[in-house]
């Protein structure tokens, strides 16, 4: 499993990073604060609060390639 920070400043950001997100076929939740959504759900992702960091977990083995497609999310 991978655990990072990520910040999805604008609405185009979210519409991105759900678009990366959506390419892989295993689960990625984001965690902010006491809530968790599904990271390949838009809807969800707007219930957040976008002005913090936050924590995101992809379950996947080799993520070499997803972590290349969102380097530009990642806090670094």
């Amino acid at each position: 499993m991978k655990s990072v920070n990520i910040m999805l400043n604008t609405i185009n950001d979210v519409k991105d990073f759900v678009t990366v997100v959506n390419k892989y076929n295993f689960d990625v939740d984001l965690i902010s604060g006491r809530y968790a959504v599904d990271a390949k759900s838009i809807m969800g992702i707007f219930s957040l609060d976008l002005s913090k960091p936050i924590a995101l977990q992809a379950h996947c083995e080799n993520c070499a390639e997803f972590d290349a497609d969102i380097a530009k999310f990642i806090i670094k």
